[in-house]
């Protein structure tokens, strides 16, 4: 084999991947946040004693837990527009399908996360008189979130490992960009490789810290 790496052809573009990193950003961090919060909601439904309401966000979970993301990112750009009558950019079907996607996900960390500590006591939150919501806060949230820390975690690095799908659709995120490149200059290894690194220091910085907090956490006990 005579091939010989040059990534100077990295070097040379680095604006272009640059680029496509912040869309990545872009794409990334909203869409967890966005997700974790209508997670929490959809768990709050979920946890509900009116069956109608549970079962509906059940059909939702499951919908988007049992279906592949590549699938739903499409079928948001291509199928999604015929149903409201308005097409959506890239970008924007990408936000869509990757926030609702998060938000199935999301909701069963949170509830199994609920379900894991004892009714009594958000019962005996209520009787002090705290509402539902105060309890929730102020009772349950403080201990749950040490149980669900490492699979929020692992939720986060997974939406950001989704969003390289958005360059299918054409959302000029980092893999597109890479794949640009790639294409343009016929130097696969080099660029492909630069954009696997660049996830690599993307993503590892959120899994020390959290690692890191979820020691300390540990020791707070």
């Amino acid at each position: 084999m005579n091939y010989v790496p040059d990534f100077t052809i990295v070097t040379d573009n680095w604006i272009v991947l640059l680029r496509g990193l912040w869309v990545t950003i872009q794409i990334w961090l909203p869409s967890i946040i966005m997700g974790l919060c209508f997670g929490f909601a959809i768990a709050q439904a979920r946890l509900s004693e009116r069956k109608w309401l549970s079962r509906s966000t059940l059909v939702y979970v499951e919908l988007f837990r049992d279906t592949p993301v590549l699938i739903q990112l499409i079928w948001f750009y291509y199928a999604f527009p015929i149903l409201i009558g308005m097409q959506l950019s890239p970008f924007a079907a990408a936000m869509l399908g990757l926030t609702l996607n998060t938000s199935a996900y999301a909701s069963e960390i949170f509830r199994g996360g609920i379900k894991s500590i004892h009714r009594g006591q958000m019962e005996g939150a209520k009787a002090i008189g705290m509402t539902h919501a105060q309890a929730m806060r102020r009772v349950i949230l403080p201990q749950v979130i040490k149980r669900m820390l490492p699979a929020l975690t692992n939720r986060t690095i997974e939406v950001a490992k989704m969003s390289s799908l958005a360059s299918v659709i054409s959302v000029h995120e980092l893999m597109y960009q890479g794949r640009l490149l790639s294409s343009t200059y016929y130097r696969p290894f080099e660029i492909l490789t630069a954009v696997a690194f660049i996830y690599f220091i993307l993503i590892y910085p959120g899994t020390f810290l959290a690692g890191r907090l979820e020691k300390y956490l540990a020791r707070s006990n």
